[in-house]
This record gives C-alpha cells, sequence and structure tokens, in this order.
C-alpha cells in the first residue's frame, strides 16, 4: 500500500516522533498518540508540512477505555489502520531491587506491558476486520539481557518479547503481523534520564561495537522496514538495531 496509515503510541519524543516523522516522509498517514496536546499539535503541524495527512490523538495507553477510542478514531478517520507501532513507555524507577516498592513495578509495568497488550488488543480488533496489518512493539536490547539497577525496567521489555512473539502465533493466519524492534543504547531524553549521569552514559557506549549511541531516526529505519513489504514474511521476531551490542 503506498500511502499506509499508520498509528504511532508515545508518538512525541525520541523513537516515536523520529518514526513519525520517517513514515511521514515515506507517504504514510500518520496518527501520533500522546498526553501533551500542545506537542501533539506542533507535531501534527510538522507531518503535514512534510505533505502527510496527520492526526494528534490524546491518548493514555494505561487506560483502555482511550486506547479503544484511539484505535476506533484512527479508523473512523481514515477509514483502515495498517500499521501500529507501540512506542509508549517509561524507564521507571532505576535503582537497586531493595529500593524497589509496589508501586514501581506498577508504574512501570502498567505503561511498557499493560499499554502494549491494550494496544495490540485493539488494534488486532481492527486489522482482523480488514484481513491485514503490521504491529511492531517496541522493546530493548535489555528485552533479551540483563542490566544491574534496571531490573524493572528490564523485566517489562522482556515480557514485551514474549507477548510480542505469542500474540504473532495466535494470529498469523489473520494477514497481520506481530514484530518487535529492540534498541541499543540511544542518544534520547529516555536514555539520558536512565543512566542519570554522563559518565554512565559513557559506560555504555563502550559497550557497542560501533562506539557510539544510536540516534532515533536509525531505530526509526528499523521500525519502518518491519513495517513494510520488503519485510512481509517477517513476523514474530524481534529486530535488534543495536550497533553490535547483542553481537557480544
Amino acid at each position: 500500500m503506498s500511502n499506509p496509515v499508520v498509528l504511532i503510541t508515545g508518538g512525541l519524543t525520541g523513537i516515536g516522533r523520529a518514526a513519525a516523522v520517517a513514515f511521514a516522509k515515506k507517504g504514510a498517514r500518520v496518527v501520533v498518540a500522546g498526553r501533551r496536546d500542545e506537542a501533539g499539535k506542533a507535531l501534527v503541524k510538522e507531518l503535514r508540512s512534510l505533505g502527510s495527512e496527520a492526526e494528534f490523538i490524546n491518548a493514555d495507553v494505561r487506560k483502555e477505555d482511550d486506547v479503544r477510542a484511539m484505535v476506533d478514531k484512527t479508523v473512523a478517520r481514515f477509514g483502515r489502520l495498517d500499521v501500529a507501532v507501540n512506542n509508549a513507555a517509561t524507564e521507571g524507577a532505576v535503582g537497586p531491587i531493595t529500593d524497589q516498592t509496589a508501586e514501581t513495578f506498577n508504574q512501570t509495568f502498567e505503561t511498557n506491558v499493560l499499554g502494549v497488550v491494550l494496544s495490540m488488543k485493539h488494534e488486532v480488533r481492527a486489522m482482523q476486520a480488514q484481513g491485514s496489518g503490521s504491529i511492531i512493539n517496541i522493546s530493548s536490547t535489555y528485552g533479551h539481557r540483563g542490566a544491574a539497577y534496571a531490573s524493572i525496567y528490564v523485566g517489562a521489555k522482556h515480557a514485551v518479547e514474549g507477548i510480542t512473539k505469542s500474540v504473532a502465533l495466535e494470529i498469523a493466519k489473520s494477514g497481520i503481523r506481530v514484530n518487535a524492534v529492540a534498541p541499543g543504547p540511544t542518544d534520547t531524553g529516555m536514555l539520558t534520564r536512565f543512566t542519570g549521569t554522563s559518565a554512565n552514559k559513557a559506560g555504555l557506549v563502550r559497550q557497542v561495537p560501533l562506539d557510539r549511541l544510536g540516534l532515533a531516526e536509525e531505530i526509526a529505519d528499523g521500525i519502518v522496514f518491519i513495517a513494510s513489504d520488503g519485510a512481509k514474511w517477517i513476523t514474530g521476531e524481534v529486530l535488534n538495531v543495536d550497533g553490535g551490542m547483542t553481537a557480544n
């Protein structure tokens, strides 16, 4: 399809924003979802300047009514949903396991895991009605590794990858593909908050064979590829976009 309809959660900053711009440049019709109206309106203006039909929907992926409305509004506006990028996430409370609480666990898992589950539930509903679609969940290289002082975030991303593979198998015969993209250390605001100090950030760079942080635009390139017809026989997979980090 030359002008697919693309829905991106957590689409206002970082990787989500870069993906919205990348899809817009490819001629997609783009819906960005987030919780900040002014930022959403500004991004839509930018996407339209690139020639894209674009809309913003205020939605909190932790709330099923918001997610249902987000998908239904997308279909009502454009008539279908071809690609969904489930990017909304939080780094949560970084620190030792002895500092974690039920509250820090719930805050991280509600956005990073429940948000993906609810989004897929309603995206699949819309895509089944048309018999096609591609869903991309944003994981992390930590979705298949460990990391000290990030146990809750790491656990959430492991969950995202397991859920991705399971749903891919569940709906494989429906014409809907489900994959994940796992970024390595990427130069975003989330990474800055996650690392806390420039020394910690530099320590991550030393783990990357290409010897630098990734750019949000480079992760977006991977997302656009896995959503495309060039990847139409790929489902249930996790695409690492990590500068060789997981090759170690």
